[in-house]
Order: structure tokens, then sequence, then C-alpha cells
């Protein structure tokens, strides 16, 4: 553990505010913040305690030093802080003038303004946590869901990061062996044995394929469930997001084709975001404009997470339902059926429609706002199938993890090739050594400047 110079910064959001936070941590942040603190001496108070006075400014020509404000000082010493350094947390009034003029003493005292997420770089470096645990911050912070949520916890708590660090650790015991080989060439001796290491790399990569898969799922949890409302033209769709938003968010209109964009909002259902998306009806383009609009939804539906096929059930004929279905599910993305216009539909032609699709159907009236909650339930239940957001175990959210996981798979691949062609030690040595680099480099414990600087600079500046 290390201290470096000590930086200051506005911990909670920026603007007016009953309470504004500003965090100092580093090699003298007790004794720099004392010099500008009246109350009790707090170079002499122990870690973890908080002590009431007033900030002031330096002393003018006659000896006045000014009061900025009435504070709460908060004092965690190294190595219990969340950096561990030592760290200074000043609780102020939320004035942004205030605010500025405590940075700005803080400043002459000898602390530096922040970069964005020094603080939790800082942490990192000092060994609170891994590489995995502080990018969770990041996400933590940014979680408006309570899946997001459980997902940044679960990496958080290091659940993600111990999964690696035990497969890392046993692929670095063969590698040494496969290593000493190298040096024993002349000789003709093995000391990795061959099976025992091709059933380890099996079974890493049985351990990292549930990780891989997950990705759509955690990058779906993260961002929300981009959830796409297709049909034929005058089917509902933008009645139906209108009455799920519970606003006029799109245009209503008998005339066919009225939406030719794609229209977005976000929907929270049962702690998850879903990524609404209204698109143009799926049918012949009359002209150019409709034609662009059409090609959008398509793309769309390529690239949603989950599928609503919304149909008239009062005007679709049973063959035109049962086409539109089999291009639905060659699309191979998950969907939902959905029927519109329950009201005006008899129970003889609903059970007909049902036999032909040959699967439930979610009924519902798009215009007069029936069942829309048994249709909430059911795109909650669409998701919430994925095991992985039913336990809370570890999902990858993260891109960069994503990419890491990816290459150590392959590269573990060719070194599995490699054993079943008999390659020398030193080429199974230098794809082992890859996949060792890759998972490595995902916790943490190989890391480059560049690599810190550009996680980090995602962070908020006071985290």
């Amino acid at each position: 553990m290390f201290q470096l110079d000590p930086i200051a910064a506005l911990a909670t959001a920026p603007g007016i505010g009953a309470i504004a936070v500003i965090r100092v941590s580093g090699e003298g942040a007790i004794e720099l913040t004392s010099r500008m603190f009246r109350g009790k001496e707090l170079t002499q108070q122990a870690s973890h305690t908080a002590h009431f006075g007033t900030l002031r400014n330096r002393p003018d020509e006659t000896g006045n030093a000014s009061i900025i404000d009435e504070v709460l000082v908060t004092v965690f010493r190294a190595p219990k802080s969340f950096t561990k350094e030592d760290v200074v947390e000043i609780s102020c009034h939320g004035s942004e003038f205030i605010i500025q003029q405590i940075l700005r003493r803080l400043t002459q005292e000898g602390a530096r303004l922040a970069k964005p997420g020094e603080f939790t770089q800082r942490a990192f470096l000092n060994g609170q946590f891994d590489l995995v645990q502080a990018e969770a911050v990041a996400d933590l912070i940014a979680s408006d869901s309570d899946a997001s949520h459980r997902a940044a916890l679960t990496q958080l708590r290091g659940g993600f990061s111990k999964q690696l660090k035990v497969l890392r650790q046993q692929l670095i015991d063969f590698v040494a062996l496969v290593e000493l080989e190298l040096d024993f060439g002349e000789e003709d001796v093995e000391f990795a044995h061959r099976d025992r290491l091709r059933q380890l790399m099996l079974d890493i990569r049985r351990a990292l394929h549930p990780l891989i898969d997950s990705f759509s799922t955690g990058n779906a949890i993260k961002n929300g469930v981009p959830t796409v409302i297709v049909g034929k033209p005058n089917a509902g769709k933008s009645t139906l997001l209108n009455a799920l938003l519970n606003e006029e968010k799109a245009i209503v209109s008998d005339i066919p084709g009225t939406t030719r964009d794609v229209i977005e909002d976000e929907l929270f259902i049962e702690g998850i975001r879903f990524r609404l998306i209204d698109t143009a009806g799926l049918r012949q383009a009359t002209d150019r404009i409709e034609a662009i609009g059409i090609e959008r939804t398509q793309q769309k539906m390529r690239d949603a997470a989950l599928v609503v096929y919304l149909f008239d059930g009062k005007n679709i004929e049973l063959n035109e339902l049962q086409t539109a279905l089999t291009e639905v599910r060659e699309s191979g993305k998950p969907y939902l059926l959905v029927g519109n216009k329950l009201d005006a539909i008899d129970d003889h032609k609903r059970q007909a429609l049902e036999t032909v699709a040959g699967e439930s159907i979610v009924w519902i009236s798009a215009a007069k706002q029936t069942h829309l909650e048994e249709l909430k339930a059911a795109l909650s239940a669409r998701v919430r199938t994925d095991a992985a957001v039913q336990t809370g175990s570890a999902v990858v959210t993260n891109a960069r993890h994503y990419d890491h996981l990816t290459a150590t798979d392959e590269a573990l691949a060719r070194a599995i090739s490699g054993l079943d062609t008999n390659v020398t030690p030193d080429w199974l040595a230098m794809d082992l050594r890859v996949a060792l680099q890759h998972l490595g480099e995902i916790t943490g414990e190989i890391t480059t400047d560049d690599l810190l600087e550009s996680i980090f600079s995602k962070f908020c500046i006071g985290k």
C-alpha cells in the first residue's frame, strides 16, 4: 500500500442541493484539511470519526480568516478507507459557490483536483479490489434497474473475479511445468502430464462458455432489453407503445404506413429496463420513404434481444398469421406473440388463431388498455427465463471482459489442437501464455497505463 499526492473532488452530483460532499485522499489529506478547519484538531482524531466546525479562508492583512461554511468533516485513516489512503470527506452546504471556494482552498493547501475515476483507480492500485470490481463500481453507480443493480453488485463482491482467478492459477501451475520442459529441451523430458493438461483446458473452456454466452443477457441488463414491436400496418403497434408508456409518444392513425421511422422509449417492468422500439409496419412499401422505414424495422429485429409480434386479431386471416410466424421464427430471436383487439373478436376466431399459432398468445386491447398488465408480466417472464437473471450468478456485462474471455477460449482451443498434433512445448507454451495474458487483463493482474487510463476515464470525477 502506498499514498500518492493528495487529490480533491466533489463526490456528490453537481448542482444546487441541501448537502454536498467533497472528498480528499492521499498523503497529507488530513493535515491540509486541518489547516483550514476550525474545530477539533483533525490530525489528533481517530479514524472513522466525524467533527463539526468551520472552514476558513486564509487570513487577510489584519489576520482575520473569514468563514467559508459550517461543515461536518469525517476522517478515515489509511488503510481503512475506500482508497486505502488517508481520506477526508467534507459535508458542506450544496451551494455551487461554497463548493468552488472549498476546492480552491484545498488546492491552496496543496491538493490538486482529481481526474475522472482517480479515487477508484487508487483503490485498485492499493489492492482494495481488482479491476473487475473497480469497473463494477461504475456500473453500480450507473445502474437504473433491479437487474443491472444485482449484476453490478455480484461483480463488486468478487464472484466473477474469484472464478477467473482460480482458473488462471490452475493454468499457471501447468504453464510453469511446460516452461520447465523448455529448459530441458535436449533431454526430452515431460513435466506437464499431457492428459491432465488437456483435461484442465477442457474444464476451463467449459467454465468460460457460460460466461461468454451470458454477455448477450448481461449487455441487455446493463443497457436495457432492446424490445422491438413489429407487425403489419394498423395492427396497433403505436397504440400499444403509447398505452405502455402512458403518453402520446407515437402518432396513431387509421392510415396504413403512418409510422415511417423508428420510435424508442424506456419502460421498467419488475426491475428490468426495456427499450421499447416502435417500427414501421411490415408490408410491401408504397414509396421510397416507407421502404427505408421497413428496412430499419428489419434491422431493429436483427439487433433486438426480444421481438413482440403484434397482430390484429379481428382482421388477420389464419394463413397470414401462419406466414408471419414463420418469418418471426426464422429470425432466431426470442419473441412474444401478442393478439390485439381482443374486444372485437369472438371466441371461435380466437381459438382458431391459437390453434394455427400452436403456442400461447397474449391477448390485449391496446386502444382500451385492457390486459396490459398481463403483457408486462409476460415480457418480464420472457427475460427472467435466463437463469443468471434469476439467481444473480456471474453475468458478463462488460464488452472488454467478453473480448478477453473469447480470446482466452480461442487460445485454449489452439492449445488443445496442438496437443492433438503433438506440437513442441514451445508452441504449446505460446498459446498457454496468450490465455494467461487475457485472463490476467480482465482482473487487472496484468495491466498497462493505457488500459487503466481508458477504463477510469469513463468514471465520474468524484469517484
